[in-house]
């Protein structure tokens, strides 16, 4: 491949430089025995961007993100940053990054792994070969909707709002994405919502439903409620394979169905815009693990969530699905060894830090080639 990839790698704040540099190694080891090369740049984000710019994330680096091939994302925030005001937020960062770039599918994977069974929670035999996808809209929804804000009212108390809003095509775009997704997969998609008690539900599920009837009906389709979506991950987490939802409900039924694997900080994810008539899809990959303030700097952090994603990349930006395997199953067989990071330990099992696991990680790679 020749070295016009190019990659942006945004490590963010807490842990997120940490488990990059692991991805360097990673990137270096293909540059090295795949003869893969990337053309890279590196910037600041988040709250390092604040410290060093004052801005959550400044127009120079919009730039490179709208120029580049894809995004590596780290993490953002901490307390340092909590006292700004609203708009100072670290977390205005990927925001603006998924609004202005428009990068309306977020694809999160819970998959367990055979060596992690028992670093679940759940009993073994409820999760065991658990393999789903939850595609969230990432652009629209109350996260974006107006108006909001905070008011006065006459009798002097203050009310908080916020809008939960969707337009038929930001509906229909990222179902699109679902059942495509599913068609590679076990040709299922489950569409949730609160049609029962919110409008915006309702239309949600009208429009699913309709863009079925059009152009998936070879797709098996069932539609849930979002509560007893959360319920039913816990309960049988395997009868889904593909899950289509908002911006909200996404946000929080992803982060259930990441602790059904055992920890946040195994699990990636893809953020990903339309294909432009010139071919190039705007897309930004990150771990859903945040920048774990309270580890920051003492070099225990998993790094696996973030190579994986940098394994997504690869394989949903530039269709390099061998060498995605490639690292998946570096990461698999390492896990499998008996070497663990704090936050996936087992009985058995040997603690390591992260700069160990990602050495183990590329020793699996040299043994794989």
């Amino acid at each position: 491949m020749p070295a016009n990839k190019k990659l942006l790698v945004l490590p963010g704040d807490g842990i997120g430089p940490e488990v990059m540099r692991e991805v360097r190694r990673v990137i270096d080891w293909m540059d090295r025995r795949r003869m893969v090369t990337f053309e890279m740049s590196e910037d600041l984000v988040g709250g390092a961007s604040l410290d060093a710019r004052g801005v959550p994330i400044a127009e120079e680096t919009m730039e490179k993100a709208r120029d580049a091939d894809a995004i590596l994302f780290g993490s953002v925030g901490g307390p340092k940053w909590d006292a700004l005001g609203f708009d100072k937020r670290p977390e205005i960062s990927i925001l603006r990054l998924r609004k202005e770039l428009d990068l309306f599918a977020n694809l999160r994977p819970a998959i367990v792994l055979d060596p992690l069974v028992d670093a679940s929670t759940l009993k073994p035999d409820v999760i065991r070969g658990l393999d789903l996808m939850i595609v969230r809209e990432s652009t629209g929804g109350i996260y974006f909707g107006t108006p909001r804000g905070i008011e006065t009212l006459p009798n002097g108390e203050q009310r908080g709002y916020d809008t939960e809003s969707y337009t038929t095509g930001e509906i229909e775009r990222v179902a699109r994405v679902g059942f495509e997704l599913a068609r590679k997969r076990q040709n299922r998609l489950c569409s949730v919502e609160k049609a029962n008690v919110m409008q915006s539900g309702l239309f949600w599920r009208q429009t699913v439903t309709a863009l079925h009837q059009r152009e998936f009906a070879d797709v098996e389709l069932s539609h849930m409620y979002a509560d007893n979506c959360a319920m039913q991950l816990v309960r049988n987490p395997r009868q889904f394979d593909v899950i289509v939802t908002s911006n909200i409900f996404g946000d929080i039924l992803s982060d259930l169905a990441s602790m059904l694997t055992g920890s946040l900080g195994m699990l990636p994810s893809a953020t990903l815009g339309a294909v432009q008539s010139s071919g190039k899809r705007h897309a930004l990959y990150e771990p859903i693990h945040g920048s774990a303030p309270d580890i920051a700097g003492k070099g225990i952090a998993n790094p696996m969530a973030q190579i994986l994603s940098f394994a997504m990349l690869l394989r949903f930006s530039f269709g390099m699905d061998e060498d995605a395997a490639l690292i998946e199953r570096a990461c698999t067989n390492v896990l499998g060894s008996g070497l663990r990071t704090a936050d996936v330990m087992a009985v058995g099992t040997a603690r390591v830090g992260t700069s160990v696991m990602g050495e183990a990680i590329i020793r699996e790679l040299d043994k794989l080639v």
